[in-house]
């Protein structure tokens, strides 16, 4: 089985960091947050290369690598010229892929059984398998319903608490799912996941309660900077 890690993004949201430092190549504790990456994807008995999809600041992450003799497993690259959102980026790997794959986004850490979710997959013979986990927050306002007909007030939700499940970027993916992005087109991956839904192909969800860090902002990334540096103990 194949890898797939897209690490090609700008991260805009994580300015300065990302001025001169990839987003996945920021530090966690005493590594980059990529090689919690591919030490994850390790894990899997089958798994025999990860390939990284990059563009920004490519280099920086090709020479960290290089060929992944130093941590064990083959890395190979995808290297598009300009970012190509999350789809666009997975298509530009489309070539060196031979089967069924995981695909992986390149800002977060995750930490859950992935070998079952590749099992849950295989047995549901579903075309794709999504990473959901249940996440619940306390909205910043207060909602005030109305009746639209009247135009009057009927009740007032003082910040209410919504829950449901997210998308944690995390996938398992038959290769035909590549036949649906468009080439060299930036492209998100909740469009192409929104059309294998409506033609009715099987989409299998893979629910965990935890098990995942989003690095999306410098609110969480240093949060999670934090959490990891504590675990280094003292130096």
């Amino acid at each position: 089985m194949q890898a797939v890690i897209l690490a090609g993004g700008l991260g805009t949201r994580l300015q300065p960091y990302t001025f001169f430092i990839p987003k996945p190549m920021l530090p966690l504790g005493n590594k980059p947050l990529l090689e919690y990456l591919v030490e994850w994807v390790k894990q899997l008995k089958n798994m025999d290369e990860v390939i990284i999809c990059v563009s920004y600041l490519h280099r920086t992450i090709e020479d960290y690598f290089e060929d992944g003799g130093r941590f064990g497993i083959k890395i190979s690259y995808a290297r598009s010229e300009r970012p190509l959102a999350t789809a666009g980026q997975l298509k530009t790997a489309e070539k060196m892929l031979k089967d069924r794959f995981l695909c992986l986004y390149g800002d977060s850490v995750y930490d859950f059984d992935l070998a079952k979710m590749v099992q849950e997959h295989e047995e549901s013979k579903a075309f794709l398998s999504m990473a959901l986990m249940k996440y619940k927050t306390k909205l910043k306002y207060g909602f005030i319903d109305t009746d639209e007909e009247e135009n009057i007030v009927t009740s007032w939700r003082e910040k209410p608490e919504v829950e449901g499940l997210i998308n944690i970027g995390c996938y398992i993916m038959e290769k035909e799912f590549l036949a649906m992005i468009p080439q060299s087109s930036t492209v998100g991956m909740d469009k192409i996941v929104k059309d294998v839904i409506s033609q009715k192909k099987i989409v299998k969800a893979f629910t965990i309660d935890s098990g995942f860090i989003d690095i999306g902002d410098k609110r969480s990334y240093l949060d999670a900077y934090k959490k990891y540096v504590k675990r280094l103990g003292s130096i």
